[in-house]
């Protein structure tokens, strides 16, 4: 306990004196491989009757060595913060494989695996400690939305079980050893606040508080989120969460996302994380921006005062990560601004109300 006490304090102080850098893409990297069927199975599971193949979590249990071949990559490259392979884990998304009973043992393993990689790293380069974050994907089922165009009032799930599901995640997370739980790619609200009251849940369950992370993503060019809300009113609906970071991940490129995060940067009294796609998926899905290209928008960025943390997801590569540090290095980080407190509420859109209009509105009803 005191050791991950003593991590959260190294973390805060670095975030107050350079801009720190998550790894990339899991995904990317795994694809690389071009794994098999069998290699998915391994030998645990080569018996099961349904398809495998695709279930990157599982690769945890099936193939750790490419597991953590891909986190030393991504560490060698520069990185400070590894993301645990747990985007899936939980017992809700795992269902699509039939290995609900797995959601524990996934998040557990996952952890281990990421922290070794780290500490390992850590105990290399002592100056230049590695942490680790534990990922929390946003499930394949959404709170907000129908997935019965002739049913709106529909759901797959209820918020009690999706925050059930997230709670074994997050054990599970913590008891693998992680720094900071990352509840990202946030395109539902609900979801995103199922998560948080799991996470604080547990929290207070285990006697133990670890940093939050949260981080949307927005589905057009509005900026608006699947749910509806625009970044503001995504951070009004967040801010109760007091999180260590927020900010945005997948989407666009970073060109396309900078007027989002720029939007989030000048009102969020919390550090700032971004990483965004590398580009747009071409017609093949595959992303073609170049470790060059990513990194001078994000040395903008950096410039220009936007950033706490950045890093890269979808198309991003160790090469990518590496010139993104190069990028960032020396810059100083984003400035928090403090808290201008007033009454903020949101739906799918923010409001603002100021004291006079408060006042005004009391005294027409008198």
């Amino acid at each position: 306990m005191q050791i991950r006490e003593d991590r959260i304090a190294v973390l805060t102080t670095l975030c107050q004196n350079r801009i720190l850098v998550m790894d990339g893409a899991m995904g990317t990297m795994i694809q690389r491989y071009k794994l098999s069927e069998t290699d998915f199975r391994g030998t645990r599971f080569k018996d099961r009757n349904n398809d495998l193949k695709g279930n990157n979590d599982l690769l945890s249990l099936t193939a750790p060595n490419v597991i953590k071949t891909i986190h030393n990559d991504f560490l060698d490259a520069g990185a400070d913060i590894l993301e645990s392979n747990t985007f899936n884990s939980t017992r809700i998304s795992m269902a699509d494989y039939a290995m609900e009973d797995l959601a524990y043992e996934l998040n557990v393993t996952g952890a281990k695996l990421a922290r070794e990689c780290a500490d390992a790293f850590t105990d290399k380069t002592p100056d230049k400690p590695r942490f680790v974050a534990g990922s929390i994907g946003p499930m394949n089922k959404t709170l907000s939305v129908s997935p019965d165009v002739d049913n709106p009032g529909f759901r797959e799930v209820s918020f009690d079980g999706v925050v059930a599901a997230y709670k074994e995640q997050v054990r599970g997370l913590i008891e693998g050893g992680v720094d900071l739980i990352l509840i990202e790619t946030i395109f539902d609200t609900l979801n995103a606040k199922a998560a948080i009251f799991a996470t604080q849940d547990v929290f207070e369950d285990l006697g133990i508080t670890l940093p939050i992370m949260l981080s949307c993503t927005v589905t057009d060019m509005s900026g608006r989120n699947l749910s509806g809300q625009t970044v503001e009113a995504f951070w009004y609906s967040v801010r109760h969460a007091k999180p260590f970071s927020v900010g945005l991940n997948c989407a666009f490129g970073a060109e396309h996302l900078r007027p989002h995060a720029k939007v989030l940067s000048e009102i969020a009294d919390t550090r700032i994380c971004v990483y965004p796609n590398a580009g747009l998926p071409n017609e093949m899905g595959e992303y073609d921006e170049t470790p060059a290209m990513t990194s001078a928008h994000l040395a903008d960025w950096a410039a220009s005062g936007l950033l706490n943390i950045t890093g890269g997801c979808c198309g991003t590569t160790p090469d990518h990560i590496r010139a993104i540090v190069d990028a960032v290095k020396g810059v100083p980080p984003r400035v928090i601004p403090k808290a201008n407190h007033q009454m903020r509420l949101s739906g799918i859109d923010p409001i603002t109300i100021i004291h006079s209009q408060i006042s005004d509105a009391a005294e027409v009803a008198v």
